[in-house]
């Protein structure tokens, strides 16, 4: 019987985004306080209310051979090239079983997409509508399947463990991480590889946000169109992009000698049971899954020094967040430093939980913790230190920890909390 309530590490990073086609360049943009936002080009756009989008920095057929990318919705190759990076970064080397640390009966991979193969669907759709039955591409069901990310990232470093897909709108990603956590930690796997990935910049799905009024629609101005906490926030950005991390229990990293990034302490999970789409405005869910997370783990309050906080630039849901933190750690959330990184990135929808966790975790390793840009006029109302301007650096000495909370449609949410090992 595998041991159980496990200490679990972070061994393993990578991401592709609108910042940089791996970890280390979308961390450069971050604390460069650099934008990822663009004015769409292709032709669709011209009609949308909204044509502004935050596009992935480097084409995923950049990466991957043409003949592979053609089997694959957008969504699982973005996942596949953070997987690989993270993978290799972890200093694995070829599939489990190849590599002797790696067994593929104690390797699980849990990637979470909020839309899985949207544009696969919709593009097949068309395809069926103009060319004919025949013309339907017969890779179209593996493609659009919510589970393609997961099931092809397993494929790729042959986890036998489990292969999973949580699906929580904009949370998902975290919860994908967060499900790997335990995966570690209860014994089912010794390594899993996790996060989450997004590919939905499409005619239907900005048209559909766009008269929802959840997206904002600053064309004129698309870099400073994301402003969490800004009084004339006015909806997201929709980003692109993949954030993949290697967790592994803390002996088994130690055996092989890996370098460890940081300790992932646990998770806190809750529902809003509010509305399908507005956040609960007191955030009392948000509240309820941070006191999870600290009922079970021994996470002390006095160690959280840095949140990268969900703030999509919503005007409800950016105060309904503080408002949480405020209630659950009162004064104690005086020495936070939030940083709201959509501002740059734009909201990766399932894949910010992956991608911002990669970027709390940097932020512990290095102990600096990025900017929020666009912010020129802060909402009086939030009443918790937020990095502004340019990036700020953590204390360097003692044991600091962070959070990173994600929320989704439907009322979920899903906290995150990383520690310095």
């Amino acid at each position: 019987m595998s041991p159980t309530n496990r200490t679990v590490v972070v061994t393993g990073i990578g991401a592709t985004t609108p910042l940089g086609g791996d970890a280390a360049s979308t961390w450069e943009g971050l604390i460069a306080g650099r934008s990822g936002v663009q004015l769409l080009e292709q032709d669709w756009a011209a009609d949308q209310a909204v044509r502004i989008a935050a596009p992935v920095a480097v084409e995923p057929t950049e990466v991957i051979p043409r003949p592979q990318a053609r089997k694959l919705d957008r969504s699982a190759q973005f996942a596949l090239i953070a997987a690989q990076e993270a993978w290799k970064n972890a200093g694995f080397e070829g599939r489990a079983g190849e590599d002797p640390a790696a067994d593929p009966d104690r390797l699980g991979a849990v990637i979470a997409s909020g839309i899985g193969g949207v544009t696969t669907l919709l593009d097949q759709y068309d395809v069926l509508k103009e060319k004919g039955v025949r013309r339907v591409s017969p890779h179209t069901v593996p493609m659009l399947m919510p589970n393609s990310p997961s099931a092809n990232v397993g494929l790729l470093v042959g986890a036998r463990a489990g292969v999973h897909t949580p699906v929580s709108a904009c949370a998902s990603g975290a919860e994908a991480i967060g499900y790997a956590i335990e995966m570690i930690r209860t014994g089912r796997a010794d390594v899993v590889v996790a996060g989450g990935t997004e590919a939905a910049i499409h005619p239907l799905p900005i048209a559909a946000f766009g008269n929802m009024m959840a997206m904002s629609k600053n064309n004129e101005n698309p870099q400073a169109a994301s402003r969490p906490y800004d009084v004339a926030r006015d909806g997201f950005v929709m980003g692109e992009g993949a954030g993949v991390v290697v967790l592994e229990s803390a002996e088994h990293a130690a055996k092989r000698g890996a370098r460890v990034y940081a300790e992932a302490v646990g998770q806190g999970i809750s529902a809003d049971a509010h509305d399908i789409v507005q956040p609960e405005p007191e955030g009392r869910g948000i509240s309820h899954a941070l006191q999870n997370l600290l009922d079970n783990t021994d996470l002390d309050p006095a160690e959280i020094v840095h949140v990268n906080a969900h703030a999509t630039s919503t005007p409800a849901g950016d105060i309904a967040e503080l408002k949480a933190l405020r209630k659950v750690f009162g004064d104690e959330a005086d020495h936070f430093a939030v940083s709201a990184t959509k501002s740059m990135t734009g909201h990766l929808l399932g894949g910010a939980g992956g991608v911002e966790s990669v970027a709390t975790i940097l932020a512990l390793y290095h102990r600096v913790a990025p900017p929020t840009i666009n912010v020129e006029n802060l909402d009086p109302e939030a009443n918790v230190d937020i990095v502004r301007g340019e990036a700020r650096k953590l204390p360097v000495e003692g044991r600091i920890a962070a959070l990173n909370d994600s929320f989704g449609f439907g009322g979920h949410n899903v906290v995150l909390a990383f520690r310095t090992v």
